[in-house]
């Protein structure tokens, strides 16, 4: 059973919501398109000033889901991915920059000093991996957790901080009825 996430109800789907809380929204992404309406989804509800942790296995869709998300936030041109750079600086259409980091191949934390990022310079942060930065990352307001499942992915978007939760009763906004594990 598809779900519309989008406002047009066809354009952005995702295939199965399958709960919703006040912390958490899981759903299942049944292919790229559904990833992709994930990530407009939460631009379009996002906060002025918001960081997002991308959490799962390699191939699990964090990379889709970041570019995306800036995609639907008006980067143009090639979208890079940040597995060699560590961090890819992308200029918003609406004003500020974002962030997008991958850590897989730090070792430690602290090797993030020698990058010069100032949390008070980006306006959203992407960060894959980032359970590898330690202490030295800002706090989530959203953890995103991919899971491989079948084909398809699923999805669990859990609420951290107090912007975290208002980031999240947007996206709820934005989401159906959840519908039945079993459907």
């Amino acid at each position: 059973m598809a779900a519309a996430i989008g406002e047009s109800g066809n354009d952005e789907v995702i295939d199965e919501v399958i709960s919703m809380s006040d912390d958490v929204i899981s759903m299942l992404l049944e292919d790229a398109d559904a990833t992709d309406a994930l990530g407009a989804a939460l631009a379009r509800t996002r906060p002025p000033r918001g960081v997002l942790h991308l959490h799962g296995d390699l191939g699990a869709g964090k990379s889709t889901l970041a570019r995306a998300l800036l995609r639907a936030l008006g980067v143009t041109g090639a979208i890079r991915s940040p597995t060699y750079t560590l961090v890819e600086r992308y200029p918003l259409a609406a004003g500020g920059e974002a962030w997008h980091l991958d850590l897989y191949r730090i070792g430690h934390g602290g090797e993030l000093e020698f990058l010069g990022l100032d949390s008070d310079e980006a306006t959203l942060w992407l960060v894959e991996w980032p359970e590898r930065g330690g202490g030295y990352l800002p706090v989530p307001d959203l953890r995103v957790d991919l899971d491989v499942a079948g084909l398809g992915r699923r999805a669990n978007v859990i609420a951290v901080t107090e912007d975290g939760h208002a980031w999240l009763e947007r996206l709820q906004a934005v989401k159906p009825t959840p519908v039945a594990a079993d459907s």
